[in-house]
């Protein structure tokens, strides 16, 4: 009996100093990574209390940077820098914009390029069928990349409309979100890869990539790049959803179309994207940045972000828009799940009599994320901002309005999932013109519009309360 005594006493003491170098060794690895306060601790408990299913969880989504062999390409972002009169145009730029552009630059971001031509669409047929003639006029390449390709009746006409193009001799590369993708399968591929078409998916998920990279690290990015000189991008993907021909309730959004040396950064941003999906360096040549036909009079900066980046690029610069913004600043975002920064950067805005309006979609494709958002509303209304509720359908665009000569579109939404997690692109437009533009359809939106109170909000019972505070526990995640 004493025996069996002292090795329980035994046992219990070895698997106590197991428990304690586990606790040191979890509490090491998640204190150097330099988290918030409240997801430290959420972390440490899950580790300790829960460490087999805990560590099982932080080997899925845990680790916050991206060590991959991802390649920069150092030497186009030189090309792009030395575009002739770049920088001297720059100088045209107001303080406020100036400082605007000078932080995507110090974190190795391009800087605002000429664009011969810049334009906006707003509805997905629009964009199919400027996207169509763009493809179409390819001579030397087309290269893609998608967070959402579905083999619906949009997917099927671009995948037969690649098909065409390559057999007619010009190179084509598709990348394609290994889980936003996921339906794409073999019978959307045989024809297209039979074709010439060379094809990856963006870090899909398997057991063997669990290993070495988070599976919730996504490409949330729209870039098309045609012979290096026209692009695309925005919040738009190929997909039935975004146009009224094959949905009754096609998704509002909004995408651009750059024409010019703006269009070598989004070029730069799907070679790296290759590089980490294939393994595989693609040459640089003249063909991949073509030089431009004639001088362009928009500035456009297109800023990329992502867990491969040292900073949060995309957070940092919509922190700085949003602090230098004087007159007005008017956000569309389907999903506002926002870090506590950009929350007091927006009540400061509002405070100082910025006219500060946000816009979002009265119901998104998410329950839980609307439930999130709505507990983020009480403080902004306390502090001036207009908030607005979009009735007819969902609205998928991300669009700033800022003051009036810069405005922001991009695929990144105001949630920790784009400014951290996911690779996203955005395209800031340092022109009058396209400011008056997206003002127009800004307004546009809000006509159609429910205006959010702080009444409402104040009388709101407590279960739907509750739902609201608990959803954003999960903000981190969503």
């Amino acid at each position: 009996m004493l025996t069996t005594l002292h090795t329980f006493i035994l046992d219990w003491r070895i698997l106590s100093v197991l428990e304690l170098l586990w606790v040191i060794t979890a509490a090491v690895v998640i204190i150097l990574q330099r988290r918030s306060a409240a997801a430290t601790i959420a972390w440490l408990l899950a580790l300790t209390f829960l460490p087999l299913v805990g560590l099982l969880i932080y080997r899925l989504i845990g680790p916050l940077r991206l060590e991959s062999r991802r390649m920069r390409y150092r030497d186009s972002r030189m090309i792009v820098e030395s575009v002739t009169g770049t920088r001297t145009r720059m100088r045209e730029l107001a303080a406020d914009t100036l400082q605007v552009a000078h932080v995507p630059i110090a974190l190795n971001e391009a800087p605002p390029l000429f664009a011969e031509r810049v334009e906006c669409y707003l509805e997905g047929a629009q964009l199919y069928e400027a996207l169509t003639e763009a493809l179409e006029r390819a001579e030397d390449h087309i290269h893609l990349e998608y967070y959402i390709w579905e083999p619906d009746q949009v997917g099927m006409y671009f995948r037969d409309l690649l098909i065409s193009k390559a057999r007619a001799g010009v190179k084509v590369r598709l990348l394609v979100d290994g889980t936003g993708s996921g339906r794409i399968g073999r019978k959307f591929l045989k024809p297209l890869l039979a074709a010439g078409v060379e094809f990856a998916r963006f870090n899909p998920v398997s057991f063997q990539r669990i290993r070495t990279r988070r599976v919730d690290f996504r490409t949330h990015r729209k870039i098309v790049v045609c012979d290096g000189r026209v692009g695309f991008t925005g919040g738009m993907n190929i997909t039935d959803v975004h146009t009224n021909r094959y949905s009754s309730a096609a998704w509002r959004d909004t995408h651009l179309k750059l024409e010019g040396p703006a269009v070598w950064p989004l070029q730069r941003m799907f070679l790296e994207d290759w590089h980490f999906a294939t393994t595989v360096v693609l040459d640089r040549d003249t063909r991949l940045f073509a030089a431009p036909s004639r001088r362009g009079d928009a500035l456009v900066q297109v800023v990329g972000s992502g867990p491969d980046h040292t900073l949060p690029t995309m957070l940092h610069t919509f922190f700085v828009a949003i602090t230098r913004a004087e007159k007005r600043l008017w956000i569309t975002t389907p999903y506002f799940v926002p870090e506590e920064s950009i929350v007091v950067a927006l009540s400061s805005a509002a405070l100082r009599r910025v006219d500060v309006r946000l816009l979002i979609p009265r119901r998104s494709d998410s329950r839980l994320i609307d439930y999130a958002a709505r507990s983020y509303l009480p403080e902004l209304l306390a502090s001036g901002v207009q908030i607005f509720e979009y009735l007819p359908r969902f609205i998928h665009a991300k669009t700033w309005v800022i003051d009036d000569e810069l405005s922001i579109v991009g695929s990144s939404n105001l949630d920790t999932r784009s400014t951290r997690l996911n690779f996203e692109l955005a395209a800031l437009l340092y022109d009058r013109a396209q400011n008056m533009q997206l003002a127009a359809a800004f307004l546009a939106d809000q006509s159609q519009c429910r205006k959010i109170t702080s009444a409402e909000l104040s009388n709101l019972s407590l279960p739907q309360r509750l739902a609201h505070a608990s959803a954003r526990l999960l903000s981190p995640l969503l």
